[in-house]
């Protein structure tokens, strides 16, 4: 049962980020007064659910928002803290064990980055073939959760890593330096 429960929560969690970018898109149709054009303009991507730009940032490793639950309560990104590095008065210490935690994050997230291309680019050619079936659908579409799941908690993790290397009145600092205070 356990098994199955997080199962649902990993599926649930990639179909809520799926939901919410087709609404962002939709809802720029409405304002837009095209609600009848449909998606004809994204149906010469490479990877149809992918736009140029966020396959781009899944390979950069960039944030894509998904630490905003760390980063908005006070729990800051290494690469943040390091562009703020003097003000923050950080150590060598701190510097360096920021910028480690910078190139792990790239390297973890850039991995994973490339999984979800993979496997969107897998869904995006079983449907475009016409070979997709029920149970094929259901594994990609779990994998895809998954590894989206593993990509977020690999940007979180990094915020937690921060504050255990931070002063409680550096991170004061560093929410005032942000906007946060």
């Amino acid at each position: 049962m356990r098994k199955f429960l997080t199962s649902l929560t990993v599926v649930l969690v990639a179909v809520g980020g799926s939901w919410a970018m087709a609404q962002s898109h939709t809802g720029q149709h409405q304002r837009h007064g095209q609600a009848g054009a449909g998606y004809a303009e994204l149906s010469t991507r490479k990877v149809k659910a992918l736009s140029d730009e966020q396959i781009a940032d899944l390979r950069a490793a960039k944030g894509m928002g998904y630490a905003l639950a760390a980063e908005l309560n006070g729990y800051p990104g290494p690469l943040h803290v390091l562009q703020l590095a003097d003000q923050l008065s950080l150590s060598q210490a701190q510097r360096a064990e920021m910028q480690t935690q910078v190139d792990n994050m790239k390297r973890d997230a850039s991995t994973l980055g490339e999984d979800v291309i993979a496997l969107e680019t897998e869904l995006d050619q079983l449907f475009a073939t016409r070979t997709i079936t029920s149970a094929r659908l259901d594994e990609v579409a779990a994998q895809i959760g998954r590894k989206q799941a593993a990509l977020r908690a690999s940007h979180l993790k990094y915020h937690l890593s921060t504050v255990a290397t931070l002063s409680p009145e550096q991170i004061d600092i560093y929410k005032k330096l942000r906007g946060y205070q």
